[in-house]
């Protein structure tokens, strides 16, 4: 386990204005990344995860929020609410074996998606992707996911159809 990169913590504002913390998930964190995934819609449940669970199992959980911070590496968006951190996002990358490309993923809580933070959390994730030696990313989509595949394409993704999966899109972009 690296050490917790303090360097990625900062402040950004929503298109309202409205202050929310990016900052790398902590071990923690797992009540609150818990709560996050159960506050999902089951549509936004399973553009994210491609399954319906209602929570996540302990095992996934754990891998969720106990990583390493380079070779996997969440940033979390925070906001305060009633005296407390809620999360109102997540993005997240995983490096495959080859150690220098990573597959991606972003969720955004229902009622903060149109907000900006999805693109903040992607910008945020992607340059600490570079900075630990990532050369390219890529992302499965689901095809009925219009509103991520134009966003994929707005962040400089390229968009092909998985030859294994024709209800999947496979987004690549080079870092």
């Amino acid at each position: 386990m690296s050490d917790y990169p303090a360097e990625l913590v900062r402040t950004r504002y929503l298109f309202d204005g409205s202050p929310v913390t990016i900052r790398p998930i902590r071990r923690e964190d797992a009540p609150m990344e818990q709560d996050f995934v159960r506050h999902l819609s089951p549509n936004s449940r399973y553009k994210r995860f491609m399954s319906t669970f209602k929570e996540l199992p302990p095992g996934k959980l754990k891998y969720l929020t106990e990583i390493d911070y380079v070779r996997h590496l969440a940033l979390v968006a925070v906001i305060q609410q009633d005296g407390k951190d809620l999360e109102i996002g997540v993005s997240r990358y995983v490096g495959n074996p080859t150690g220098n490309s990573c597959e991606f993923a972003v969720a955004v809580d229902d009622a903060w998606q149109g907000s900006g933070v999805a693109g903040i959390l992607m910008m945020t994730l992607i340059d600490a992707a570079k900075a630990r030696g990532m050369t390219s990313m890529e992302g499965f989509i689901l095809a009925s996911n219009d509103k991520m595949l134009k966003f994929a394409r707005q962040l400089g993704f390229s968009l092909h159809h998985d030859p294994d999966d024709p209800g999947v899109v496979i987004a690549t972009r080079s870092l």
